[in-house]
């Protein structure tokens, strides 16, 4: 897929890092720069999230048949649902003339990599996985088993993101505005002027 000049920008990171977070204050505080590419999902809403806004969340035989028909970049299965990215939704923000935000796990960032997309990957990540945990069990809306699959599926994403050459930037967030700063300064640096 061609996206011109423009460079996407995919934050990657384990469930509980915090690259949600960041990526809103991106939207927040530059709204003309960045668009974010809303992803499709199988999994239920969690509290506070909004369908079309946080995710497209959609039946798993619809997906699947979308999937099927090419209209995805990636797509993958994390924690028993399915999770991608369609080709229009990076479409519709590249269209605006924005950097499109796309916020995708392993299997989805290594899709992305074989497809050649011109993107600048960004990895985020706590310094301990002691500290993932504690966040995911803060959240209150993992089971045990849940929880247990997630910090497994975290290990593996640690060992990927930390492997040399396979992101440009690393940003560990333990506190949120030295990681905001950052992600900020990076980006201002290699992907987009923000000041």
């Amino acid at each position: 897929m061609s996206v011109g000049k423009i460079r996407s920008l995919v934050l990657f990171g384990p469930s509980g890092c915090g690259k949600s977070t960041l990526k809103k204050k991106l939207m927040i505080d530059y709204p003309a720069k960045f668009g974010f590419s809303i992803s499709h999902t199988t999994r239920h809403p969690r509290p506070g999230e909004t369908n079309g806004k946080d995710y497209h969340f959609t039946d798993r035989n619809v997906m699947q048949k979308s999937i099927d028909a090419g209209e995805f970049i990636e797509s993958a299965i994390y924690n028993q649902n399915l999770y991608g990215t369609s080709k229009k939704a990076v479409q519709d923000v590249l269209g605006e003339g924005k950097v499109c935000l796309l916020d995708i796990d392993m299997q989805g960032v290594i899709s992305l990599k074989r497809a050649n997309m011109d993107c600048y990957y960004v990895f985020v990540k706590t310094s301990t996985i002691e500290e993932l945990e504690r966040r995911l069990r803060a959240r209150g809306t993992e089971t045990e088993d849940s929880l247990s699959r997630r910090l497994a599926a975290a290990r593996k994403e640690l060992l990927y993101g930390e492997e040399p050459g396979n992101f440009d930037s690393v940003i560990i967030n333990d506190d949120l505005e030295k990681a905001y700063s950052d992600l900020k300064n990076k980006i201002h640096k290699d992907v987009v002027s923000l000041w």
